[in-house]
């Protein structure tokens, strides 16, 4: 299968993931803020319910990565805190001071990071080049 094929079907599966969880994960950042919970705060525990409940699916099924658990657990851990950051700092920048609605910022702002945690999953978290670094050398190539 050609490489740009792989990445589509990869994206592809990315993506439905990606609606699923979102859409969910929308509402309950509407419910949240709907009942006076901040807008930063309703964002912050839609993050970590998020991270929780897509790195299976990304792992398995997405990319199919069968290799090192905790090193892709770690890895996803850390591109979502990279993109929990940047979506903290829009909704500081575009809603707090720029005074824009939070619903709408927040909808943009998912969109933008999906496409960049999708780049940073396939070239990082789930490359078969991370495993390759973190595993022990085979037991033939320790033979002299």
């Amino acid at each position: 299968m050609s490489s740009r094929r792989h990445t589509l079907i990869q994206f592809s599966r990315y993506a439905i993931v990606g609606l699923i969880s979102n859409a969910m994960l929308f509402v309950l950042y509407l419910v949240l803020t709907g009942l006076g919970l901040g807008h930063k705060l309703s964002m912050t525990a839609c993050f970590i319910i998020g991270v929780i409940q897509t790195f299976l699916f990304n792992k398995n099924w997405t990319f199919s990565y069968g290799f090192d658990f905790g090193g892709s657990f770690l890895r996803y851990w850390a591109g979502y805190l990279s993109a929990y950051i940047i979506n903290l700092i829009i909704l500081f920048v575009f809603v707090d001071y720029m005074q824009l609605p939070h619903q709408a910022v927040q909808g943009v702002t998912i969109i933008l990071l999906a496409l960049y945690l999708f780049l940073l999953q396939k070239i990082w978290v789930f490359s078969h080049s991370s495993q390759r670094e973190q595993s022990p050398p085979a037991a033939n190539e320790n033979s002299l």
